[in-house]
């Protein structure tokens, strides 16, 4: 494993990856999919779902690089300005940077291209280092220190495998099912492993990014990284067995699985969030002044838990000293309870706080 893979075989797989196994799997987790992407468009406001799940999205699959941070300062460093943000912070952050300037380059373009996974990479390690240029990469088992694989390290093969990566990325002439393809093109990144950083948070924003590509989700949602966290052993253990024994069907299974279960979780979590909204409605409307009470007030407090009233007055939906006003009605009626960060007075929606913190 220590000679670097300048073979690395083209896409599409020689071998079929539609084995009848892999066809019926596929079945289930499109159908769980289907359901997660359709009681999304029930949601009033899609900023709501795309800001809690992208951060949660974002924590588990800078955890699997063994960058861990907690949910209470990830809401602080969105919210408080001339805060000091610790680096596993800035980390995650970073990691909800790419995946939405993806997401948006994604809509924009209707292609996923190498110019735009060079883009997240750059995002997510905040340097140009770019494409590989020098050999001496490889991946090592934490544990042992031994290495499991070496992938190409000449920047002409890792460019010409990117072409290619690209081409079955946005090409969909052989008919074969996008989740599928999601788990072959997620295998074929990982081993070419193009950046000197940031490979596999690149690669599992590709996973996401394509499922929006291919119509199969409105927004990147789907939390796949806490699955591969929980599985992590096992996801490092197929990827190998594809090199070592061509074994396609396993690592895809796994992969269908993923999206299976997330969808059911993913979907859970979206159904939660909207039961709070609502009881959430139904509560102000019924507590607050008519003079203050609005839908976009009270969406605006589940777009994330934290909020203050310059968030309101950029909202347009209030100027700055009714927006106060409001804010302070709303902790009168307990939705929200403050407190001091810096010199900012900073608000908590804690219901949908402690909602997001059980989320695992």
């Amino acid at each position: 494993m220590n000679n670097p893979n300048n073979n690395l075989p083209l896409l599409p797989p020689i071998i079929n990856v539609e084995t009848p196994k892999i066809l019926k799997k596929s079945i289930k987790a499109n159908i769980e999919l289907a359901k997660l992407n359709g009681y999304c468009s029930t949601i009033p406001n899609e900023n709501i779902l795309i800001n809690a799940l992208i951060l949660k999205e974002a924590q588990a699959s800078s955890e699997i690089e063994n960058i861990i941070t907690t949910q209470d300062n990830l809401y602080k460093a969105l919210i408080a300005k001339n805060q000091q943000v610790d680096p596993q912070t800035k980390e995650v952050l970073n990691y909800r940077e790419a995946l939405w300037n993806g997401y948006q380059l994604i809509k924009e373009k209707d292609l996923l291209i190498t110019k735009t996974i060079i883009h997240i990479q750059r995002i997510l390690e905040k340097n140009d280092a770019g494409i590989r240029k020098l050999p001496g990469t490889a991946l090592v088992n934490d544990k042992t220190g031994e290495v499991i694989y070496t992938p190409p390290d000449n920047e002409q093969i890792i460019n010409s495998l990117l072409s290619n990566l690209e081409k079955y990325i946005n090409n969909d002439d052989d008919n074969t099912d996008p989740l599928i393809k999601m788990a072959v093109i997620h295998y074929q990144f990982e081993s070419i492993h193009p950046f000197y950083d940031g490979n596999g948070r690149t690669g599992r924003i590709i996973n996401v990014l394509y499922l929006v590509l291919k119509k199969l989700l409105r927004s990147p949602i789907l939390y796949l990284s806490d699955y591969i966290i929980k599985n992590k052993n096992k996801y490092y253990e197929y990827l190998q067995k594809i090199r070592t024994d061509e074994d396609w069907e396993t690592f895809i299974l796994f992969i269908l699985e993923a999206v299976e279960k997330t969808s059911i979780e993913t979907l859970n979590i979206i159904q939660s969030i909207r039961e709070l909204l609502e009881e959430t409605t139904s509560y102000c409307r019924e507590k607050l002044p008519k003079t203050t009470y609005s839908k976009e007030l009270i969406e605006s407090l589940f777009i994330q838990p934290y909020t203050k009233i310059e968030y309101l007055v950029n909202n347009n939906i209030a100027e700055r000293r009714t927006a106060s006003k409001y804010l302070k009605q709303l902790e009168e009626i307990k939705v929200l309870e403050s407190f001091k960060l810096g010199k900012e007075n900073i608000f908590i929606n804690k219901k949908l706080f402690d909602l997001l913190k059980m989320i695992r």
